[in-house]
């Protein structure tokens, strides 16, 4: 995973949380919903970069 892909992932969770915190301050269920989104889906693309990193590992290992 690229220092750049690492970066944005974190800053979208990282926004995803301040969403949900904002959401729930206000008694906006919408925003917090988006928030929980965002979060989620910042973890999956980080997931995905990590098992992809882990691939070329197990390559670099027997190569």
């Amino acid at each position: 995973m690229s220092f750049s892909d690492k970066v944005k992932n974190e800053a979208d969770e990282l926004t995803g949380k301040a969403k949900q915190a904002v959401g729930r301050a206000t008694d906006n269920d919408s925003l917090v919903a988006e928030g929980q989104a965002q979060e989620t889906s910042a973890r999956a693309k980080k997931a995905g970069e990590h098992l992809k990193d882990a691939g070329k590992n197990v390559r670099d290992a027997f190569s």
